[in-house]
């Protein structure tokens, strides 16, 4: 099961980034995230681990199975029977803005069933993760317009 997102951002992909990649500030400006909290530290990085609660959901325990700083990055949950997948990726556009793509992934048997069922869910996070992305990062590119 696959459900992705995408949204432009007014603001340079470097603040994106920024932004994006300090998950455990992420409750701060999506209401999809009660609780994210580094295990290995704060900071994303192949093999580190992150315990995320959210709304009507499990605590989960996601790990970073790639970055590409600047540009990318994948955590990854594992639970019997499914194994979900997330790819976070900042794009700069033509005019100095961002495009932000999230892509969630549900394998497994049990994962595909749990993604069909959970899909409108699923999608309703998504987007309030990009509109919070959005609204939080534009609010910083104002702040740094104004100081600058």
């Amino acid at each position: 099961m696959l459900n992705s997102s995408s949204i432009n951002i007014h603001a340079p992909v470097d603040l994106v980034w920024d932004v994006f990649t300090d998950v455990e500030h992420w409750p701060d400006w999506t209401a999809s995230v009660d609780r994210l909290h580094g295990l290995d530290g704060a900071q994303l990085a192949v093999g580190r681990r992150f315990e995320i609660t959210q709304p009507r959901m499990p605590k989960l325990v996601w790990t970073v199975t790639e970055i590409e700083p600047g540009v990318a990055w994948t955590w990854i949950q594992r639970s019997p029977g499914g194994l979900t997948s997330a790819r976070h990726e900042v794009v700069p556009t033509p005019d100095g803005g961002t495009l932000v793509r999230q892509e969630l992934i549900q394998r497994g048997i049990v994962g595909s069933v749990v993604g069909v069922l959970m899909q409108r869910m699923t999608r309703r996070y998504l987007e309030m993760e990009a509109q919070g992305l959005k609204a939080h990062s534009e609010g910083l590119q104002k702040l740094r317009g104004s100081n600058a």
